[in-house]
């Protein structure tokens, strides 16, 4: 069975992945909080591990704990990640340290320790869930979309640079989606236009299950309220 690691996956996307994929992957799920991901994980039957993306040293550890657990890292799928908004000079400078290393260091962080194994398998799927904020600026996004950006730019440059290691790197742009990212920070947000997470789901478990040449550069969806 191949190995599938989710980061923020105790709750929301990541939770919904953790669901879709546990049928015909090992699932692992990490989350900075220890007993939450502890209580997710055993409520869906998967395994964890606490980890703080923004920390390169965890990502390692973590990384080699489900290579000497289970022999490979089949699939990474970058999906933590926090919220931040208002105007610029409202944001609190600590809270936009701690957005851009969650956000943006973090897939680089868990990426990075993943590559050597994958280049020695010869093969590995690398899948960062980005968001549309990568794709288009708003006001009072600032720090919000610089990190999707980062994600963006980040995994256009790794496509080539892995391919030839059999390594395929993609990214899903979705919209705003059903889950707490917005009340986490404290804000409400009208869901009524939101994406189900589910469907996010299956479409990832879609793409995990392509033939490992076949690469999809980049996965924009959206959700048209009628």
């Amino acid at each position: 069975m191949q190995t599938v690691i989710i980061s923020g996956g105790s709750d929301g996307l990541g939770r919904a992945l953790a669901q879709q994929l546990k049928a015909k992957y090992q699932v692992i799920i990490l989350s900075p909080t220890a007993d939450k991901v502890e209580k997710v994980a055993q409520q869906l039957g998967v395994d964890y591990q606490v980890c703080d993306v923004s920390q390169y040293q965890q990502c390692g550890d973590v990384v080699g704990h489900v290579v000497r657990k289970y022999g490979t890292v089949d699939h990474l799928i970058n999906n933590a990640g926090i919220w931040i908004e208002g105007e610029l000079e409202e944001n609190d400078p600590a809270w936009i340290e701690q957005v851009v290393r969650v956000n943006a260091l973090g897939p680089v962080f868990l990426t990075k320790a993943a590559i050597p194994v994958m280049k020695k398998q010869g093969y590995g799927t690398i899948l960062n869930v980005n968001s549309q904020a990568g794709f288009y600026a708003k006001e009072k996004r600032t720090v919000y979309t610089l990190t999707k950006w980062a994600v963006t730019g980040f995994t256009k440059s790794l496509q080539p640079e892995l391919a030839k290691y059999g390594i395929r790197v993609t990214d899903i742009h979705p919209g705003k989606m059903v889950t707490n990212l917005f009340d986490r920070v404290g804000i409400k947000k009208d869901l009524s236009d939101a994406l189900d997470p589910v469907y996010v789901a299956e479409i990832i478990e879609a793409v995990l299950q392509l033939p490992k040449e076949v690469v999809i550069p980049e996965l924009g969806i959206k959700y048209i309220k009628n």
